[in-house]
């Protein structure tokens, strides 16, 4: 598979009812101040910017309306110039704000998220990051405090159960492989919001015989996984599905709806010339390929069933990543 340099499309490029899928993709940087990244952004989307709310900015394009913003909701909501406080707070206030300022947009990530993309204008978003790295954007790799994470949130081609269960086992037979890929920084990989599923949860998920409808794929996942802070996140999709469902597993408010997987595990090093938002995106393709061929999907199955086997000669002497890699040169993915 040929993808240098260009965003790869899936062979499952419509959903059910004939739309093109869509995704959305969130970009966490630094190196620039916020006030610039705004204006950048509007230039290289031919688009109109407007400050909503303290360091959120939305900047309505041709592709819809993305959002600029400090990832940081206390500092977002901080507010020394409020009129019930003290005329004597707010004269220290506006000082204090200008060094608060300063100092969180050096460690607070700013974030760029778009609106949900058709997958063939994914090349606006490839230049878009590389015309960000030439204007001075850093990523997680900059310094030990950064965990600057790039995600995407790519529309399910369909609801049906055995489509999502395709999804799910061929993600739960990459994850080794992906994260020596895209997650390369101590930062994030001591943090909890990008962990693997529950082990007990992937035995049962790639048994031969595992075949549930919605509510049992749901409960399974649920039970063993209530929480956002995975490598790819389920809980929009479950929500979009069956919210009260998903409620009694997941109080969390932050659990938006929608149809999509959230796949949260790549790192943003963006200030790296070798790293493309391409990369990223092209090898969530292969694992779209895979999961859409019954025949590769379950040959990948039997080795990766194989590989959780502890009393194996292959085991002992070659690690999962190393095997899938070369499964994956075989067939052509890379």
């Amino acid at each position: 598979m040929d993808t240098s340099g260009s965003c790869a499309m899936p062979k499952r490029m419509n959903t059910s009812d004939g739309s093109e899928r869509r995704v959305g993709v969130e970009i966490e940087i630094s190196g620039l101040s916020y006030e610039k990244l705004v204006i950048l952004v509007a230039d290289l989307l031919a688009g109109e910017a407007r400050l909503t709310s303290r360091y959120v900015s939305s900047v309505e394009t041709p592709l819809g309306e993305f959002t600029v913003e400090l990832d940081s909701e206390p500092v977002k909501d901080l507010d020394l110039q409020d009129e019930r406080l003290p005329e004597s707070v707010r004269e220290l206030g506006g000082h204090a704000m200008d060094l608060i300022d300063a100092a969180a947009e050096k460690i607070v990530p700013l974030e760029i998220v778009s609106p949900p993309l058709p997958f063939r204008e994914l090349e606006r978003i490839e230049v878009l990051c590389n015309r960000l790295r030439e204007a001075g954007a850093v990523g997680t790799r900059e310094a030990m405090i950064y965990a600057f994470g790039l995600q995407l949130n790519p529309e399910v081609p369909d609801l049906k159960p055995g489509t999502l269960v395709g999804y799910l086992r061929t993600f739960a037979a990459l994850y080794d492989w992906f994260k020596a890929r895209h997650q390369l920084d101590l930062s994030r990989k001591f943090t909890n919001y990008i962990e693997p599923w529950n082990s007990k949860y992937v035995d049962r998920l790639i048994a031969e015989d595992y075949d549930p409808d919605m509510t049992g794929l749901m409960e399974d996942y649920l039970k063993e996984n209530p929480t956002r802070n995975r490598a790819l996140d389920l809980l929009p999709l479950f929500s979009h599905i069956d919210d009260d469902l998903l409620r009694k597993h997941v109080r969390d408010t932050r659990v938006k709806a929608r149809p999509t997987f959230h796949y949260r595990l790549p790192d943003c090093d963006i200030d790296n010339p070798e790293w493309h938002f391409s990369t990223v995106w092209n090898d969530w393709v292969i694992l779209e390929e895979i999961a859409a061929s019954e025949s590769e999907l379950e040959e990948l199955m039997e080795l990766f069933r194989a590989s959780r086997k502890l009393l194996s000669f292959t085991n002992l002497t070659h690690s999962w990543k190393d095997q899938c890699h070369q499964w994956l040169q075989k067939k052509g993915y890379v």
